[in-house]
């Protein structure tokens, strides 16, 4: 297999070398922050990635997904506060309590299309969201600390920063390949033709519903191994996982990297979240010899040049920055 010297695939490239390397640069510099920031952006990646299988490859634009996140991450945190603390019970549960709410939420909403899908998706993860709202033993709207991360029988020490964030970029690739190989299978191939037009696909004997909503409920499961790895990461739990901004988020990250991409959405999660990282600081030192002070109090407000930036990625690069390089290389 041959692997051409393009833009797009050079960028993948550095992109999968920083991840690998970076805590080798953060042990020898003594500044732990970027692990902390790099960790993050994995555990959203592998959730961007779960919504790209939907969203770019299937069409299925859910406004809700990031509910499955939130359903994950609750699993872990209920459980560790009932006294179960094993990764070997936590872990499988959350992903297939997941999966499970996927599979009812892709069941009522896959019967709709367009601007109605969007909304049912949105509306039930709403639910969801109030119901962990009501939650008051669990800590309701403020939230539940976990006191201690999932346990594995001594194999994995999710305690050490380190092992923790190759266990993330591990599960990262994982999935990345796992995608890779479902969209190049015959199953990958009905969604893909499902999304270009679903009643000639029918029309050959697909039954397109039932492969629409396996392939929901796969992208359901993986969010919730991002949610457990999200509630490990963090230590705490709250309804605020599974609002329906995060799922906003999601979708910028998919968009941003390339939709139908299969490394787009981790390119698109490292540049969105690099950016939140710096541009506050750059709009402050940049403009501190125009403004003054005025510049740091403008630098909250950072989002305004964020804004802009996601605009023109949406109107000159369709394909966000994945599919961008990709046309480059062709020129």
């Amino acid at each position: 297999m041959r692997f051409p010297f393009t833009a797009r695939n050079l960028l993948i490239a550095a992109v999968i070398a920083l991840l690998v390397l970076l805590p080798v640069y953060t042990a020898l510099s003594g500044n732990a922050f970027f692990l902390t920031l790099f960790t993050r952006i994995l555990i959203l990646a592998l959730a961007a990635t779960s919504l790209n299988l939907i969203m770019g490859y299937g069409g299925m634009v859910s406004f809700g997904h990031a509910v499955y996140l939130g359903i994950g991450g609750y699993g872990i945190g209920i459980l560790a506060f009932e006294g179960i603390s094993s990764g070997f019970l936590q872990w499988p549960l959350a992903i297939l309590v997941s999966a499970l709410f996927a599979l009812v939420i892709g069941a009522l909403s896959l019967r709709t299309r367009g601007v109605y899908f969007i909304m049912i998706t949105l509306a039930l993860a709403q639910m969801v969201y109030y119901a962990g709202v009501s939650l008051s033993r669990y800590g309701a709207d403020d939230g539940l600390t976990i006191n201690r991360r999932s346990q594995f029988s001594g194999l994995i020490d999710l305690s050490n920063r380190t092992v923790f964030y190759y266990l993330c970029l591990a599960l990262l690739l994982g999935t990345v390949y796992l995608v890779w190989r479902l969209i190049n299978s015959r199953f990958g191939l009905v969604i893909r033709g499902a999304k270009s037009n679903e009643r000639r696909m029918r029309s050959i004997g697909f039954p397109t519903y039932r492969y629409r909503l396996v392939c929901f409920v796969v992208a359901g499961a993986i969010c919730g191994l991002a949610g457990a790895l999200l509630a490990n990461f963090t230590n705490f739990i709250s309804p605020a996982m599974m609002h329906w901004t995060r799922s906003g988020d999601l979708i910028v990250m998919v968009v941003l990297g390339g939709m139908g991409s299969v490394f787009g959405p981790t390119v698109g999660a490292v540049a969105l979240l690099v950016l939140e990282e710096t541009l506050p600081f750059l709009i402050g030192k940049l403009g501190f010899p125009l403004f003054g002070e005025s510049a740091a109090r403008a630098a909250e407000y950072w989002q305004i040049v964020l804004g802009p930036m996601l605009l023109a990625i949406a109107l000159f690069a369709r394909g966000g920055i994945v599919g961008l390089l990709t046309r480059t290389g062709r020129d």
